[in-house]
């Protein structure tokens, strides 16, 4: 090729640069893409969330009230609801000394930052990196007081923007010192207080201007964990945490020398203040205090919290705390029974974290902190685990040895190291315990649920009420909102009704099998069973009601018709709604709350009237004046006759010898006294187990079952587990009351051979006997339906009645306090 020809060629285009340069440009392009975007949505989320953050003028609004408090009758203090409790102070009417030790022990950078502390940040995130764990946190004072503000526990992405974006404005609107006097006005420090000066009142019965550094540093070392921190709860944990922050008080310059030495060797005298929460809620009457609440808010709405009213309830303490101590033993007893289904979580402990004390109980709080005591069930940390010893920790000076056999065989198949994973008890595993006699024992938080109602017969007046096993867990009160199905205990009202149809406690019944066929129902086959699947040739009435039969009480209902009963179950106060005019209403096929039932026993012990139960005897001011005061209507008042007085005597004494030789005999063998009636009652597949009983003076209710329906186990009844509910309540309230006899015979009743007959009903005219060979036509469109609409053959679940105070308004307050 000639030298012409090269030269004519073109050369190649140089390259902009090599391939990874390439890469590293359009990486960056397209970073800084994503950065914009992240600003621009930034930007927008920004804007639309601002404008809806809270109005910080409610967070200083902070004009001294009178709170609601709630009493019960004999005046012991068993609810608070109000501002004053918080006992606001200004910030010049804090002592530098709280000051002090607050900055100490939350936030000594407070005065410097802007409402994070970056520094603190990264000092925190360094600390838990090399620790592998989640020791220390950073939240400045600010965030706190925004968290407390936001009111919401949900742990989302959404609620900590607005906590972060609420800590800005909260420190672009308000000075340090309104912030530091909010957050002191306003954290909770355990046993209900809110705020610094209340706690001052509630562990040492002195106003915030008087606590000594010593003091101070105790209170501010609260917060990091209220439930663990507070020296009333765990005084040793409390105390090493109040050495921390004097130490803390002294490294940072706001104690000298000899103040500190003075402090730590301080002893701590605690004495709560009284009418605080900690010095007055000497029972536990949560249920009753709330429930109170709530009828006197249909008429004062937000002015109840802060005009000083002040509720005298009907409930006795004495009663009151027997029903919350029956209720827990009864619930823990059921739930030791129970196949122990594992540790409430498994954490993974680091080891040799219990040779570092403050280590430790810091591991210890996270756990605490997400699952708290429930009374005295008592959490804690497994150490160790054996077949023959547990080791738990409380914290690193409290560890507790569990060696009874007994005790650790209930737990046993959790011990064996072919245990499930999720179920195996081992280090680091978060569980329950409870002081068991000498010892202590492990055990779950129970998912039973049970409730209880004490009531006078005579006027309605509730003397207990025990709506659920741990309050604190949910307020759903199920004496009054749980509506299930009663089961055997609706079956007094059944045979009532048939003693005003002719029927008496002598008339021979069939225990046979009952059977409907489909064509006879209109829908699907109907067989129902008496427990244990036996049967007896003939009952009497009476019989079959000590045995619970449920052949006779269908045959009792065929007899006088399911529309009748229906109606007649209305005079006891049932809903005639939720009680079905079909067959399977023998056998406790409606819904009933626990009051209801226990309101419907009274009948029964007073003669034959219907008391509206109710928990409200006066309402006062903070002077003393009467505002509202309960008038209710009394067994005796003949307009309040609900059922034949000779009815209810005759049921009245069919029911003592339920409790004497029936399936209530226990009940009166324990107590040991002559003048108790009741009826056991458990609905199919024992999904809810119940007992009812009562003395002439006294009527109560007890029911155990689970919120989502299910059984409770086959073998267990209302005689086996909600009985010794009632029965423990009983011997308590019962004491010093004497025994009381049998009311004086009714005119109109005739006595042959041991029974009793109406004398419009006498022997010969009576009905002598029910035992038909082929069953009675039935009303087939409605036991049809009924029968399509059951779900597994039940209708159990849990219904909310309404609002209880949107009600109040419908009978006037002179008169009575209903719900």
């Amino acid at each position: 090729m000639s030298k012409s020809q090269n030269s004519s060629k073109k050369a190649p285009p140089p390259k902009s640069g090599s391939p990874i340069l390439r890469f590293f440009v359009k990486l960056g392009i397209f970073c800084g893409g994503i950065a914009l975007c992240g600003i621009l949505l930034g930007g927008m989320a920004l804007a639309l969330a601002w404008p809806n953050l809270p109005d910080l003028h409610a967070m200083t609004d902070y004009r001294p009230r009178v709170p609601l408090r709630i009493y019960t009758n004999d005046h012991v203090l068993i609810g608070e609801f109000g501002e004053e409790r918080r006992n606001v102070l200004r910030f010049d009417e804090i002592p530098d000394v709280m000051k002090s030790a607050v900055l100490a022990a939350e936030d000594d950078r407070f005065y410097e930052h802007g409402g994070i502390d970056w520094m603190g940040v990264a000092r925190a995130g360094l600390t838990n990196l090399v620790s592998m764990s989640k020791s220390q946190g950073a939240s400045t004072i600010t965030m706190q007081v925004a968290r407390n503000f936001y009111l919401s526990s949900e742990k989302t992405y959404s609620r900590k923007f607005y906590e972060l974006l609420l800590t800005f404005k909260i420190e672009s609107e308000l000075t340090k010192n309104q912030i530091l006097e909010l957050y002191m006005n306003q954290i909770y420090l355990g046993h209900r207080a809110y705020g610094f000066a209340a706690a001052s009142r509630t562990y040492f019965g002195k106003p915030l201007s008087e606590v000594t550094a010593a003091e101070a540093a105790m209170l501010a070392g609260i917060p990091k964990a209220p439930s663990r921190f507070n020296p009333i709860a765990n005084f040793k944990r409390s105390e090493i945490r109040q050495h921390y922050v004097l130490g803390r008080m002294h490294s940072l310059g706001y104690l000298t020398d000899a103040e500190y030495q003075q402090a730590k060797s301080q002893q701590i005298v605690m004495k709560a203040a009284e009418g605080t929460p900690a010095g007055g809620y000497a029972i536990h009457g949560e249920y009753v205090a709330e429930l109170a609440r709530q009828l006197l808010y249909g008429v004062y709405q937000d002015e109840l919290y802060s005009r000083g009213i002040n509720i005298y309830t009907t409930v006795s303490s004495k009663d009151q705390e027997a029903a919350y101590n029956a209720v827990r033993d009864g619930v823990l007893q059921y739930t030791r029974r129970a196949v122990y289904p594992g540790p409430e979580e498994q954490l993974q402990m680091p080891d040799g974290i219990e040779n570092d004390a403050q280590a430790l109980d810091d591991f210890l709080d996270t756990a605490f902190e997400k699952y708290p005591d429930s009374g005295d069930l008592l959490t804690g940390v497994i150490l160790s685990a054996s077949p023959t010893e547990i080791k738990v920790m409380r914290s690193a000076s409290e560890i507790i040895s569990i060696t009874d056999k007994k005790v650790l065989n209930v737990v046993a198949r959790s011990l064996s190291a072919k245990a499930p994973e999720d179920k195996r008890l081992k280090r680091g595993s978060v569980v329950y315990i409870h002081k068991f006699g000498d010892g202590w024992e492990v055990i779950n938080m129970p998912a039973v649920q049970a409730a209880f109602v004490a009531l006078s017969p005579q006027d309605g007046a509730i003397r207990a009420m025990v709506g659920g096993f741990d309050f604190y867990r949910g307020k759903f009160n199920r004496v009054t909102q749980a509506w299930r199905q009663p089961g055997s205990n609706i079956k007094p009202f059944v045979y009532a009704a048939s003693l005003e149809r002719g029927l008496t406690p002598a008339t021979q019944i069939s225990d046979q099998p009952f059977q409907l066929t489909a064509a006879q129902t209109g829908s699907k086959p109907w067989n129902p069973k008496n427990y244990g699947n036996t049967y007896e040739p003939m009952l009497t009435m009476r019989q079959g009601l000590y045995k619970s039969k449920n052949m006779v009480s269908i045959r009792i209902l065929q007899a006088i018709g399911p529309q009748y009963a229906q109606d007649y179950l209305t005079r006891f106060g049932f809903d005639k709604a939720r009680q079905p005019a079909v067959l399977p209403l023998a056998l406790g096929a409606g819904s009933v709350t626990p009051l209801q039932l226990a309101g419907a026993f009274a009948v029964f012990a007073n003669g034959g009237y219907r008391i509206a139960p109710y928990l409200i005897e006066r309402v006062t001011d903070s002077s003393g004046k009467v505002l509202m005061q309960s008038k209710p209507i009394v067994a005796g008042d003949e307009a309040a006759r609900a059922i034949d007085p000779r009815t209810a005597f005759v049921m009245d004494d069919m029911l003592r010898g339920v409790a004497t030789s029936g399936t209530a005999a226990r009940a009166r063998a324990m107590l040991k006294r002559s003048d108790i009636a009741g009826k056991t009652g458990t609905t199919n597949e024992s999904v809810d187990a119940w007992f009812s009983g009562y003395t002439p003076s006294l009527v109560a209710t007890a029911w155990m079952g689970f919120d989502q329906p299910k059984s409770l186990g086959s073998r267990e009844t209302g005689g086996g587990i909600s009985m010794p509910i009632w029965v423990e309540y009983m011997s308590e309230a019962l004491k010093g009351v004497p025994e009381q006899k049998t009311r004086q015979r009714p005119e109109g009743l005739i006595v042959d051979r041991g029974e009793y007959y109406f004398s419009e009903f006498p022997p010969g005219q009576a009905v002598a006997r029910l035992g038909l060979s082929e069953p009675a036509p039935v009303e087939t469109d409605q036991l049809g339906d009924f029968l399509n609409n059951l779900t597994g053959g039940r209708d159990n679940s849990i219904r909310v009645s309404p609002n209880m105070s949107s009600g109040q308004q419908a009978m006037p307050w002179t008169e009575k306090i209903p719900f």
